[in-house]
């Protein structure tokens, strides 16, 4: 109802942030941050189904590519196209630059791949040896286990001077003031990791940002009219986020995988694929 640009059939994916088109957020083209936005799971249902209602369509669809597959599209959700914001417009990482990803995770791994794609020297930070493994197979330059090594004092000492832009893909109280610690002069950081319960609003170490003139940024998903650069990217095969793809699963096996998601026993990205209650 009321989709004027879009026909049954057309091939599509969707941020995970909808923007309603009409408030002064949407009309800046920052529809990411719309005061209206539409998110399933959050402010409707889920789309963990076979059919998802979207609304502001015309504003928010996308055109797939017929060289992206379905699958490789569902798994730029919402921590890919994240990443990428994160890294390329937030973070305006580019070519040479040292770039620290604490939280190698899906969004971490997402962005590692992303930072080494436009030409950064990228460190990998998790405590899971199987999660730095795979970021070093997407992109990493050098990896540590914090329960192995400061990563502080590690990055510090090869970057010579610390990172230039950060990133807290986990979201706690310790991977935040770590990633900030870990920049340079005049460093940026962004966090993507939500925190929330007892991680939430964390202490920042606010005399480290004003004396060495760093930058906090924050980053919420990305605007549809925004995905054209990442789609040509990956057509291209400079992002190959098929690569994150460790496992696929029915619909109704991911209601017994979700739960044991915050166990962190797992390493890369899963997609639901098939559709079978």
């Amino acid at each position: 109802r009321d989709v004027q640009l879009w026909q049954p059939g057309d091939r599509i994916t969707v941020p995970f942030a909808c923007g309603c088109g009409r408030c002064p957020q949407c009309q800046s083209g920052n529809q990411q941050i719309c005061d209206n936005y539409f998110q399933p799971g959050f402010t409707a249902w889920g789309a963990f189904a076979q059919y998802v209602h979207v609304k502001y369509a015309d504003v928010n669809l996308v055109r797939l590519p017929k060289s992206i597959g379905f699958v490789e599209a569902a798994s730029l959700g919402c921590r890919f196209i994240t990443a990428f914001r994160g890294v390329a417009v937030q973070g305006h990482v580019s070519a040479g630059e040292w770039v620290a990803v604490y939280g190698c995770g899906g969004v971490g791994l997402s962005a590692i791949m992303i930072a080494a794609a436009l030409g950064a020297n990228v460190i990998g930070v998790d405590i899971n040896e199987a999660a730095l493994e795979m970021a070093q197979n997407v992109g990493a330059t050098a990896v540590f286990n914090p329960t192995q090594t400061d990563p502080i004092t590690a990055i510090h000492d090869l970057t010579r001077g610390g990172a230039h832009v950060t990133m807290d893909a986990l979201g706690s109280r310790e991977t935040c003031a770590n990633s900030i610690k870990s920049l340079r002069k005049r460093g940026r950081h962004v966090q993507v990791g939500l925190l929330a319960g007892q991680e939430a609003d964390p202490p920042l170490p606010m005399g480290l940002v004003i004396s060495r003139e760093l930058e906090i940024l924050g980053s919420h998903g990305m605007q549809a009219h925004e995905y054209g650069r990442l789609l040509d990217m990956i057509s291209a095969g400079a992002l190959q986020p098929r690569k994150l793809i460790r496992h696929t699963v029915s619909l109704s096996e991911a209601a017994n995988f979700l739960p044991r998601m915050n166990q962190f026993n797992h390493v890369g990205v899963t997609v639901i694929d098939r559709f079978d209650v």
